[in-house]
């Protein structure tokens, strides 16, 4: 996902040690005011501004400087989707989450937004007086704020002045570099010191794919590159997205990759040829019925604080291919996916992680890494390649 826009590029002074300055963009002055309270009560954030319009954000942008902007997309004036190229192009490091209602339309243009360089989205709930609805978009908001505004620190601290001369880096044309998703930010353990294990010796029957934050933009990628793959194996895929997000995601993955790819429905065989999506608000398993391996849906409690979790599909999927399975951890906060994933290897299947540099928020991949289960720590390009021998018989 890139945010290289042509234009200034104000940065302001490093704030490491310092809160991460929020400025709130909404039209909503309830909405405005309850992000206004959570943010204010974090330790390691604070509210910059409370804007009403998406004008008004573009106009006192260089005043205000925040880290993190949360953007409306539907305002007066000026709305979140024509602000955001805007606003970057003053600022490219801004990172900007948008805020959007659960409709097919805000769906997609939070996806067109994330093209355009937002780093993520977070759909709001339809009324925050249901107290569910707004636990879980108060818990989401701070994490994604905290997360992903772990970038700007990475990034002001690449980006001081070196106390020697240096030789030019080469320019990188891959996704923005971001920290992994802890507070305070750890440096990360180089790829070379992190261990890795043998790939199975057993033929991989089937593909899954778990992902989260940066996923979108990622699975589009690889699946680009997975035809062959698609054509003889299931795939499965459960990404972090509310129901209606997932329902565009798919007709992306469709798209990116020319061959069928749905939400999977409940009871529906598993076979070759096409991409079962996890719908938003279900988990998606596996399970026999008869001779046929079928999508099992529930919608049981949130698991690592998600629903659709990648770790029952991961751990569903033992009982039908034992040890014939290859698993990809892409992009992600948290660590859905490494429980699974241990448990994929203790049967004898694999796990590949994209790695931190091409990841948005190393947080599922990175868990992944550190726990010891990956045969493979690949950057986001490399993983189709690697995917398609595997299942060619390279067993290396």
């Amino acid at each position: 996902m890139s945010v290289a826009f042509a234009g200034n590029s104000t940065t302001g002074p490093s704030r490491e040690a310092g809160p991460l300055r929020v400025m709130i963009v909404d039209d909503s002055v309830v909405i405005r005011g309850l992000i206004s309270r959570w943010v204010g009560a974090e330790h390691d954030m604070e509210v910059a501004a409370s804007l009403r319009t998406g004008l008004e954000a573009v106009n006192q942008l260089e005043r205000i400087n925040p880290d993190v902007a949360v953007l409306d997309i539907e305002m007066p004036e000026l709305d979140g989707i024509s602000a955001l190229p805007q606003l970057l192009a003053k600022k490219r490091d801004l990172v900007i989450i948008m805020a959007s209602t659960l409709t097919r339309r805000n769906a997609e243009i939070s996806f067109k937004a994330l093209s355009l360089g937002a780093a993520d989205y977070i759909p709001k709930p339809e009324s925050t007086r249901e107290a569910s609805a707004a636990d879980i978009f108060h818990h989401d908001l701070i994490q994604k704020i905290r997360h992903l505004g772990a970038r700007l620190r990475r990034k002001s601290t690449v980006a001081s002045p070196p106390l020697a001369p240096a030789s030019p880096a080469p320019a990188s044309r891959g996704p923005v570099p971001v920290a992994r998703p802890a507070a305070p930010v750890v440096q990360a353990p180089s790829p070379g010191s992190l261990a890795t294990r043998p790939f199975s010796n057993q033929a991989p029957k089937v593909l899954l794919i778990g992902s989260s934050t940066g996923g979108p933009q990622a699975l589009m990628a690889l699946v680009t590159e997975l035809g062959p793959v698609i054509d003889r194996f299931p795939v499965l895929i459960t990404q972090h997205m509310p129901p209606t997000f997932t329902t565009i995601l798919a007709e992306h993955l469709a798209r990116s990759s020319r061959r069928p790819a749905a939400e999977a429905v409940d009871g529906e065989p598993v076979k070759p040829g096409r991409i079962y999506l996890a719908p938003g608000g279900k988990h998606m398993r596996v399970a026999r019925s008869g001779a046929d391996t079928v999508i099992a849906l529930d919608d049981g409690p949130a698991v690592n604080f998600c629903k659709p979790a990648v770790d029952p599909l991961f751990t569903s999927a033992i009982d039908i291919w034992h040890g014939g399975i290859l698993s990809v951890i892409l992009t992600g906060m948290g660590s859905d996916g490494m429980r699974g994933g241990k448990d994929i290897v203790a049967a004898g299947g694999s796990v590949i992680a994209q790695d931190e540099a091409s990841s948005v928020v190393w947080g599922m991949p990175g868990a992944a890494a550190n726990a010891g289960i990956c045969a493979a720590i690949l950057p986001l390009n490399q993983i189709g390649a690697k995917v398609n021998r595997l299942f060619s018989g390279d067993r290396s």
